[in-house]
């Protein structure tokens, strides 16, 4: 952990942070390694001690380093975490409408910042039944109660600043669609960090599911539930392009337990073959992505 936080600030500072004053991307970055660091430790993902999970999104994170500019996608990431950690806190407990509905505040808070987010909420609410088992009447409604508060503070601002179209521009951005699957956009250094986070979401998805029965059951819910928002986002990704960035971010986020799972947990001969074979891609992937952008 020390080493990749190391390395962290290196690519940070490399990336032009000063001379470009990122300073609340930073700051929303090293918040959300922080809540991975938390999510890793409350939930025990890997079932021995390791911080392999914090230092995989420190890792991917920097692999992606052409995004360190995107300040809304990066207080999307930051509250998308930061809700993770506190819905997994709920597991089992369809009485928790409390934390339900900080969690959803923050959901609702990340929607404002990136709207689309709002997108994955049907996905969300089902995970709850199957993973968390967590969702009821109470906790339902309390989700809806937290989703709307952040709107119920701004719709204060819009009517005090006779600023509707504001809140109108918000959410019709929802109806804005393209064509999908053109990739055309998105250039090729984007898509070989892409392929290099679905290479390392296959290969660790595949290691789960064979190996899984070793964990506890809790676990294998909250990996389940990895799984399913890496592969909603990619799905989202392929049908409009044009969100790249922040569907890159949460792949990254669900992707960083998967393959810090994988890291910690193998040590064949041909695991640790991948391992070094992912290791050096990611390194020499940073490297053009620091030169390229």
């Amino acid at each position: 952990m020390p080493i990749t936080t190391a390395y962290a600030l290196i690519v940070w500072l490399l990336s032009g942070v000063l001379t470009n004053h990122w300073w609340w991307q930073f700051a929303c970055f090293a918040i959300t390694c922080y809540l991975m660091v938390e999510l890793n430790n409350i939930n025990a993902l890997i079932r021995i001690f390791s911080r392999m999970v914090s230092s995989a999104f420190l890792v991917l994170t920097c692999c992606a380093c052409f995004l360190f500019p995107a300040l809304h996608e990066a207080v999307m990431l930051t509250c998308l975490t930061a809700f993770v950690t506190m819905l997994f806190l709920t597991y089992q407990n369809k009485g928790a409408a409390g934390i339900t509905y900080y969690a959803f505040l923050l959901f609702g808070v990340a929607s404002v910042a990136y709207v689309h987010i709002l997108f994955f909420l049907p996905l969300i609410w089902l995970l709850m039944i199957t993973n968390t088992m967590s969702l009821s009447w109470r906790t339902w409604i309390a989700s809806l109660l937290g989703l709307l508060t952040p709107y119920w503070f701004g719709a204060v601002w819009v009517i005090y600043q006779y600023d509707y179209a504001l809140i109108i521009d918000h959410f019709t951005a929802l109806t804005d669609f393209e064509e999908p699957f053109n990739l055309y956009g998105i250039t090729g250094y984007q898509k070989a960090t892409l392929g290099l986070i679905i290479l390392m979401a296959v290969i660790s998805t595949i290691h789960f599911i064979r190996k899984n029965y070793l964990d506890k059951i809790r676990t294998r819910m909250f990996y389940g539930f990895f799984i399913w928002m890496d592969l909603a986002a990619l799905v989202f990704l392929l049908l409009q392009p044009q969100h790249f960035n922040a569907m890159l971010l949460i792949m990254i986020l669900s992707t960083s337990p998967l393959i810090a799972h994988f890291v910690a947990l193998t040590s064949t001969k041909l695991t640790n073959i991948t391992f070094l074979v992912l290791s050096t891609a990611t390194l020499l992937l940073t490297a053009y992505n620091l030169w390229i952008s």
